[in-house]
């Protein structure tokens, strides 16, 4: 498989290995709304952000939407958009490093980008993700009116898809609904008290000699299949059609049957790659939408329009799933995700995470209307937490930094010894959990109440047993970490226990 080469590459590809794990810290007086309703706002680098997100979400996010910076040349007034070309890609390996890494099996990941960098960013998904997870390349078409300051006026934008797993995206991405136009195919001359309908024809190309009989229509007349076809379907399954009357002879009753299909029976329609502006919004749109929730004058310089992201979100996601957006921008992917009933989670480096993201998805809290406010039947409601970046998790010899919480550490050790995200569970417990038929288990903190000098963090035969009481049904292996262990070899062998000790045998997962 092609791969890309640049100066740094090298370095770039164990990136996402060397940025430390740090801490989330929520920043309550700008949070809005239902602060327990699953939506996340973090302001900080995107990469640090991402790396701080894998021990809580890996694995975990349904629909992956980004739009990076196009490296364009433009000077734009939130993004460095003009970055050298060898600095984007040694940007963007890592992050789409870690993108990977939280994205669910069934999901999949969306990037936006135009002509100038779309051919390496295929490339380089191509190795990140897996040649063979290529879903297809859609074609938006952002502009509805023609440019002449160009040799050839730019009227698209490409969107590249991939998927953990193709098969299962294909049988879990959601149909597109039919739009007015191609509803206006479906009419209702016979006044069917079913509804609107039309004739679809049925016969199919090649020779199946079990699909070959004739058809006599309600004046006589007899039809066989087309030259070179035949009809798409076995005689017991036409006589089944007849019987519920849905074959049409056409106005005069002699022409080739087809199959009525009725409008309400329609599940929707395959997503295809081309994506005009008249179902998908084009930039002006986008434009109107942001210029009514902050001005003219405080903008945001490439947005998207909000039907946009409301057909991926649609296409990609379930009410309910997690959507997450690296580049957040002005806030769009959070606030469609938010109308339509999907948890999400943005990342915003800089100031705008506040004044421009805190403030739309306020408006969205408190009901706006803009964008596809009416056709989602938006009312308002749910609401969001604010983060931001706090001090790494372990220092730079990899060792545990002093006065972590008990559940921050928790999910590390979970995270290094399974590779999966851990959730908290209420009330906390020193017993992590099981994963392939083995425990995990930790004392620190004093998370068994323990007053003594120690906190209850070291192993002992009374510790032993509060963890087993914690385990419930399982009965496996153990692995225990603690300050200390009070237990012989012996004893931690025929208890059939692992023991780590914190914080020197902690480390962070690459």
């Amino acid at each position: 498989m092609p791969t890309l080469r640049w100066l740094t590459r090298d370095d770039d590809v164990r990136a996402a290995e060397k940025v430390p794990y740090r801490l989330l810290e929520e920043v309550p007086e700008l949070g809005y709304g239902d602060r327990d309703s699953g939506n996340m706002l973090i302001q900080g680098d995107n990469l640090d952000a991402l790396k701080a997100l894998l021990p809580y979400y890996a694995g975990q996010v349904k629909c992956i939407y980004i739009d990076p910076p196009y490296n364009t040349g433009s000077a734009f007034e939130h993004y460095d958009d003009n970055l050298e070309h060898s600095k984007w890609l040694a940007m963007m390996w890592p992050r789409l490093e870690l993108l990977r890494d939280l994205l669910a099996e069934d999901g999949s990941i969306w990037v936006s980008i135009d002509d100038d960098e779309a051919h390496y960013m295929k490339v380089m998904l191509d190795e990140v993700m897996g040649r063979k997870n290529f879903i297809t390349s859609c074609v938006w078409q952002k502009r509805y009116s023609r440019e002449n300051r160009t040799a050839i006026g730019s009227a698209h934008e490409h969107l590249l898809i991939y998927a953990r797993s193709p098969e299962r995206f294909k049988h879990t991405r959601n149909k597109l609904p039919l739009g007015e136009k191609q509803k206006k195919v479906y009419k209702n001359p016979n006044n069917d008290p079913r509804g609107p309908w039309r004739g679809v024809s049925l016969s199919a190309q090649g020779f199946r000699p079990n699909q070959m009989y004739e058809i006599t229509s309600p004046n006589g007349k007899i039809h066989v299949p087309p030259a070179g076809s035949c009809w798409k379907v076995v005689r017991s399954e036409f006589d089944k059609l007849v019987a519920e009357d849905r074959v049409y002879y056409g106005k005069k009753g002699d022409a080739v049957p087809s199959r009525v299909q009725f409008l309400k029976d329609i599940e929707g329609m395959v997503p295809w790659t081309w994506w005009p502006h008249e179902e998908a919004g084009h930039t002006d749109e986008a434009k109107r939408e942001i210029h009514a929730l902050f001005g003219a004058d405080q903008a945001f310089g490439t947005p998207k329009p909000e039907r946009l992201i409301e057909r991926i979100v649609h296409i990609a996601s379930n009410p309910g799933d997690l959507v997450l957006d690296s580049f957040l921008g002005s806030g769009t992917t959070a606030a469609v995700a938010q109308k339509m009933d999907r948890r999400y989670i943005g990342i915003e480096m800089g100031d705008h995470a506040v004044t421009h993201c805190t403030l739309r998805l306020e408006q969205v809290t408190d009901g706006e209307q803009g964008g596809i406010s009416k056709t989602q039947n938006w009312q308002g409601g749910s609401g969001f937490r604010f983060y931001r970046l706090g001090p790494p998790v372990f220092t730079d010899d990899g060792q545990l930094q002093p006065d972590i919480r008990f559940p921050t550490l928790a999910a590390h050790i979970w995270f290094a010894e399974t590779g999966q995200p851990w959730s908290e569970p209420q009330p906390l417990s020193p017993f992590l959990g099981a994963q392939d038929e083995r425990g995990i288990a930790l004392l620190y903190n004093g998370i068994l109440g323990d007053k003594s000098v120690s906190g209850g963090n070291v192993l002992t035969r009374k510790t032993l047993a509060t963890i087993r009481q914690a385990m419930g049904e399982f009965s496996g292996p153990l692995t225990i970490y603690g300050e200390c262990t009070a237990l012989s070899e012996a004893t931690l062998k025929a208890e059939q226990i692992e023991f780590k000790q914190t914080p020197y045998d902690v480390k962070a997962r690459k």
